[in-house]
């Protein structure tokens, strides 16, 4: 097997816990095995929120055609000029994994640019805190947060039932196996 999947085999998720840290920003380039392509009608006051609020960084741009931006690996996002966004922001939304500990600064980010940004801030039945915001672009972007795992908690009651493995198990296919 090449080097180039070899790199990829682990999650650049980090596992759950107090003391999770986000990966260092991936530069290379791969084959993206999925992206979103956001229409936008102001491409440099949409890149700068993506950047200064919601952290990607910018990895190339095609000047007036497309500016390709990352957050971690697998987190791509393309920017390309359209002539208007639709003026009502889609039920459909755009997740992202994140931190605990970026939460907090992300909401901060948003706001400070875009005081309505923020749509909501909440704490889920499968044991996640969640952000919604709402870009330039009126895309709805969710960044979703593992929580320390509490096996005591409502939460894991709940992914009891539903037949998921505890985090302390290990990663790999939900059986236990890793």
């Amino acid at each position: 097997m090449s080097d180039y999947y070899n790199a990829f085999e682990i999650s650049p998720v980090p596992t759950p816990g107090p003391d999770a840290v986000p990966p260092e920003p991936f530069r290379g380039i791969y084959g993206m095995p999925a992206f979103a392509t956001i229409p936008t009608s102001d491409l440099t006051a949409s890149v700068d929120f993506w950047i200064r609020g919601l952290g990607f960084f910018e990895l190339f741009s095609i000047p007036g055609s497309l500016v390709h931006l990352r957050r971690w690996a697998f987190q791509d996002v393309l920017l390309v000029p359209a002539e208007s966004v639709p003026e009502q922001t889609p039920a459909l939304s755009l997740s992202f994994a994140c931190v605990l500990d970026q939460v907090d600064s992300l909401v901060e980010n948003c706001r400070a640019l875009r005081p309505n940004a923020v749509d909501g801030l909440r704490d889920t039945p499968w044991n996640t805190r969640d952000v919604s915001v709402i870009t330039p672009e009126n895309v709805r972007i969710v960044f979703t947060a593992a929580k320390p795992f509490d096996p005591a908690s409502q939460e894991a009651r709940n992914l009891e039932a539903i037949g998921i493995t505890p985090p302390d198990v290990g990663r790999g296919d939900n059986d236990g196996h890793v």
